[in-house]
C-alpha cells in the first residue's frame, strides 16, 4: 500500500527568538515492512543541516535557525509503500545492542501492577503471551486522551487506568523489560478508517525481540500488530528518545504548540 503523509509542527512565541537548535527525528527509514518512495523536509535552515544517524539508527537532522521572529513551521511530507509482514520486522542492522533496550527508565519504570503484568510473559519465545499483554493492557486502561501529559510515567498510567497511545507503548514496554525481553518504543504514523476511534494519525507502539523472528511490533491501542496501515518513524527507549523534534532555543519565554498530521492512500493508487 502506498500511503501520503503530511506532518507539519506549528510553533509560536510570545517574543522574538533569536536562535533554536532541533533535532529532527522526520525521516522515515526503508526495512522490510516500508520503503520510502519520497521524502522531504521543509523548513528554514534545513539546506545547512547536518544529517546523521544517531544511536538508535534514526536519521536525525540536526537544524540550527537564527532570527525566527514569533513563528516556526516545521513540515515533513512524502510517500511510504508499506507491507503487511503481521508485525514482524526481523533482525535489522543495528549498532545498538539488544540488551539496551533492557533499560528500565522514568517512563517506563515498573510497579505492582506492572509486575503482575510482566508475569504473563512466561516464555519470551511464545508470540501468544505477548498478544495476552497487550490485550490485558487494554482491558486495564482505557483509551482516552486529555488525561495525561506527554510524559507520564508508565505505572501512573496504569493506576489511573486512562491513557492513550504512548501511555499503551510504555506500559507493554515496561512489562516486557521486567521479564527480561528487549522492548523498545515507536513513533511513526496510522492510516486510519473510517470506524477507528481509538487512535490517532500520530501513532506510537511497541516492539519487542522474539526469536527466531527478531523485533516485532504490538500496537495496544488497536489491539493488533502492526499491518501496512503503519509507518514506523523513529525508535527508542521510551517518547523521549524516539520524539519526532526535539531542541532548545534562545528568546520566546513563551510557546503555543500545534501539531498536524494528514495520512492518506496515496493519489495514484485511489484512482486505481
Amino acid at each position: 500500500m502506498r500511503i501520503e503523509i503530511t506532518h507539519s509542527t506549528h510553533y509560536h512565541y510570545d517574543a522574538p527568538v533569536s536562535q533554536s537548535v532541533q533535532h529532527l527525528r522526520l525521516t522515515p527509514p526503508s526495512d522490510t515492512c516500508q520503503s520510502v518512495l519520497d521524502w522531504r523536509i521543509e523548513t528554514p535552515g534545513i539546506e545547512r543541516a547536518l544529517s546523521y544517524d544517531d544511536a538508535f539508527g534514526n536519521v536525525v537532522h540536526l537544524i540550527t535557525q537564527g532570527r525566527l521572529g514569533e513563528t516556526m513551521t516545521i513540515t515533513a511530507r512524502g510517500v511510504v509503500e508499506t507491507r503487511d509482514n503481521h508485525g514482524v520486522i526481523g533482525y535489522l542492522p543495528e549498532a545498538m545492542p539488544a540488551r539496551v533496550y533492557l533499560r528500565q527508565n522514568e517512563l517506563t519504570r515498573t510497579s505492582p501492577g506492572i509486575r503482575k503484568l510482566a508475569s504473563l510473559l512466561e516464555k519470551p519465545d511464545d508470540v501468544t503471551s505477548f498478544h495476552a499483554l497487550m490485550n490485558e493492557i487494554r482491558d486495564q486502561v482505557a483509551y482516552r486522551t486529555g488525561v495525561t501529559e506527554t510524559h507520564t510515567p508508565a505505572a501512573d498510567v496504569l493506576t489511573a487506568g486512562e491513557g492513550v497511545c504512548q501511555d499503551h507503548a510504555h506500559i507493554f514496554i515496561s512489562a516486557a523489560r521486567h521479564a527480561g525481553i528487549p522492548a523498545r518504543y515507536v513513533s511513526g504514523y496510522l492510516l486510519l478508517e473510517e470506524d477507528d476511534d481509538a487512535s490517532e494519525a500520530h501513532h506510537a507502539w511497541a516492539e519487542v525481540l522474539v526469536d527466531p523472528l527478531g523485533w516485532v511490533g504490538f500496537d495496544v491501542s488497536n489491539g493488533i500488530s502492526p499491518t501496512d496501515h503503519h509507518v514506523r518513524l523513529s525508535v527508542g527507549l521510551d517518547s523521549r528518545s524516539a520524539a519526532p523534534i526535539r531542541g532548545i532555543r534562545w528568546g520566546g519565554a513563551q510557546e503555543a504548540l500545534a501539531v498536524e498530521v494528514r495520512v492518506d492512500r496515496a493519489a495514484q493508487q485511489q484512482q486505481q
